[in-house]
């Protein structure tokens, strides 16, 4: 009763604060700012509130905080467009969403799946903000509860969401789920430092890969290319469907699944570390495994858009519980959070217990002008869909260069490197190839985003553990198998066995038919060959830094048994086979172009931007494709790039970012954007 007693007057506070008329005005500034940077695919929260940050130092409190919650609100709702539109993720908390929406508006229904998926982000909006104020006072001692064992059954759930993402051969999306844990794990170990696949000659792996570049490149190049390759629109026809009334109803009628994902997105969002990385293929797995026909899942079932959009919204109000209660950031975003935080005014608003203790007003302000940002950014949003889907009906090839610049200008922004570039373009053939052979490219990436969490958390527990045994071996049982260690147990195995039961109704890459044998086991090889690799380069780890090769040659050997079996089962099975999807053969009627002289175009960029430079690899690029590639004339192709170059320009001043330079900016002392 103290609790409430307490928190009431608070809350009476908080909504005379954010009433205000220059309050809202700050909100609804910062919310069409979150829409136009979550619309770009690769941005997202983390660019937008650096953004803002030269902007907080010693603004009024309120009116910083709630520019800053308006933005981040919506991120996770506007980057729905790139993913449901064009098959991109918008930001690593909707690569799911692109699993069902994107087929949807291949058929003609974008604005039914973007109107489902905005309605969706607003309800998990409101359930974050109401889970907030219940439950801000009492959260501390779960928080609390969540120690190292906890965190690692957590990730190994996450894991276990390959078993419905696997696809028609469980075996392949296991091995895939390996392969993307093993590039998730290049670089100096978390442990000892030790360097695994890579080397200090070649700075830029020793730090690892970036998630930006990674979802980008897994799904985004080839998307791009497969659509392009077509010489079409997005859509199959230009009927755009029903509108965003449609969605709406979409979204009642899987109401229930709503509710279940938007808890699932709250309680992973208090989590430190996991939410949006993770949050949308636990709440897409769930929609799956609930669902009586599973048919339709992968090739454009509304519930795969419902699930995933009601949790990665949800999961922002409980991403600020251990950001507000103990000042752990949640997520990158809300790492940049606190900085803006401590910046505001003079510095009497303080993340952490202080802040519960001293500002609960504050407190609750920001929980309320999160809901209120989902909705004012969503009603946005709604009523710009079907506009916005109209992009589905333009031919791609005027599409596709625009959007592979906004993904390499995204990609660069990781390093600041030229081999951003390179990465994405590499990763982005391994994309191409596990598309084509039906390798299920949300197995990898969910290997890729646990790749750190689940090596750390187990090199922790492992440590820990030891030394409660030491001390005694009751002492060392409680502390692995906690209450909340035994029911993630349970839940994973429940998840694991009744997902790979039901793999093989899901089609996770859609509808692929069998080719011959050749091109599929060649491709197999090529993938058995990098484990083989990486299993002999981390088993020559010397043995004072065993830590980091533990978890390596772990992932490894369950990949090699894995191609081991597959490499059996081709031997056996007929062409006809699952095992053998090439979706080349069934493309080959409506493909226009070949796939190497399409990833010609874009290998032509990289090489003339290690040249030239960005700018000027772009200019002749745009030119060069829309004139000759896109059959335009000169003056078109002209205005086009005058036109991307100078809103590409407009981006990097206005995120103060650079661009990748060239051998001739080493002899050449070129003003900026050339530089």
């Amino acid at each position: 009763m103290d609790l409430f007693a307490t928190a009431m007057p608070a809350l009476g506070e908080a909504f005379g604060m954010i009433l205000q008329p220059t309050v809202l005005g700050y909100l609804v500034l910062g919310v069409v700012m979150g829409l136009c940077i979550g619309v770009f695919p690769g941005l997202g929260g983390i660019a937008g509130l650096s953004l803002l940050l030269p902007f907080m130092f010693g603004m009024e409190p309120l009116y910083g905080l709630a520019l800053m919650v308006g933005m981040v609100a919506v991120v996770p709702t506007s980057d729905t467009f790139a993913s449901v539109l064009m098959g991109i993720p918008g930001s690593s908390a909707s690569q799911a969403t692109v699993l069902d929406g994107f087929p949807l508006a291949r058929k003609g229904q974008a604005a039914r799946a973007l109107s489902a998926a905005f309605a969706s982000s607003l309800f998990g909006g409101i359930v974050g903000a109401a889970f907030l104020t219940f439950f801000i006072l009492a959260a501390r001692p779960i928080v609390l509860a969540f120690q190292t064992p906890e965190l690692l059954m957590v990730t190994i759930f996450g894991l276990s969401m390959v078993g419905i993402l696997a696809g028609r051969v469980a075996i392949k999306g296991i091995v895939a789920a390996c392969l993307g844990l093993l590039i998730g794990t290049v670089g100096e170990g978390a442990a000892s430092g030790e360097l695994r696949m890579s080397t200090y000659d070649m700075p830029y792996l020793v730090d690892g890969l970036r998630l930006v570049i990674v979802g980008l490149a897994i799904f985004a190049v080839p998307e791009i290319i497969a659509l392009l390759r077509q010489d079409k629109a997005i859509a199959d026809r230009q009927v755009l469907g029903g509108g965003w009334l449609v969605g709406v109803r979409d979204w009642w009628a899987n109401r229930w699944l709503s509710v279940r994902c938007s808890l699932i997105g709250v309680t992973v969002g208090v989590i430190p570390g996991l939410g949006g990385s993770v949050v949308d293929w636990i709440a897409y797995g769930h929609a799956v495994q609930t669902a009586k026909d599973k048919s339709g899942f992968g090739s454009g079932d509304i519930r795969g858009v419902v699930g995933p959009e009601s949790s990665n919204n949800a999961k922002e109000g409980g991403g600020l519980v251990p950001t507000l209660l103990f000042g752990i950031p949640g997520s990158g975003s809300m790492a940049i959070f606190i900085s803006g935080v401590a910046l505001l005014g003079t510095g009497q608003i303080e993340v952490g217990p202080s802040m519960i203790n001293n500002n609960l007003n504050f407190t609750y302000a920001i929980v309320w002008l999160l809901a209120l940002a989902n909705i004012v950014g969503t009603l946005i949003c709604i009523a710009a869909a079907g506009g916005i889907a109209r992009l589905t009906t333009i031919r791609f090839a005027l599409l596709a260069p625009f959007l592979f610049m906004i993904i390499a200008f995204a990609a660069f922004q990781s390093r600041q490197s030229i081999w951003d570039l390179v990465a994405l373009f590499g990763l982005g053939l391994l994309g191409i190839l596990m598309r084509r052979f039906d390798w299920s490219r949300p197995a990898f990436l969910i290997g890729f985003v646990l790749s750190a969490p689940a090596e750390r958390y187990t090199n922790q527990a492992y440590q820990i553990a030891s030394s409660r045994f030491r001390r005694g071996f009751e002492e060392g049982i409680d502390y692995i198998f906690s209450p909340i260690v035994i029911v993630l147990i349970v839940i994973t195995l429940i998840s694991v066995v009744v997902g790979l039961r039901q793999a093989k109704n899901i089609q996770a890459e859609g509808q692929v038919n069998s080719g011959g044998k050749r091109a599929p086991f060649l491709f197999l090889l090529a993938v058995t060959a990098y484990i083989a690799v990486s299993y002999w380069d981390a088993a020559s780890i010397p043995d004072y830094a065993r830590t980091d090769r533990v978890f390596p040659v772990f992932v490894a050997t369950v990949g090699l048994i894995g191609c081991a079996l597959l490499l059996l089962q081709m031997r056996l099975r007929s062409e006809e086979h699952a095992l053998f999807a090439d979706r080349e053969m069934m493309d080959r009627d409506v493909n226009a172009y070949g796939l190497w002289p399409t990833l010609a175009w874009f290998g032509g960029l990289l090489a003339l931007t290690a040249l030239l430079g960005f700018i000027l690899a772009l200019a002749l690029f745009l030119v060069g494709f829309i004139r000759y590639r896109a059959g335009k004339g000169w003056a078109y192709a002209g205005g086009y790039t005058v036109a991307g170059i100078a809103f590409i320009c407009g981006m990097a001043a206005t995120l103060n970012r650079d661009f990748p330079p060239g051998l001739l900016q080493s002899y050449l002392d070129l003003p900026w954007p050339l530089t």
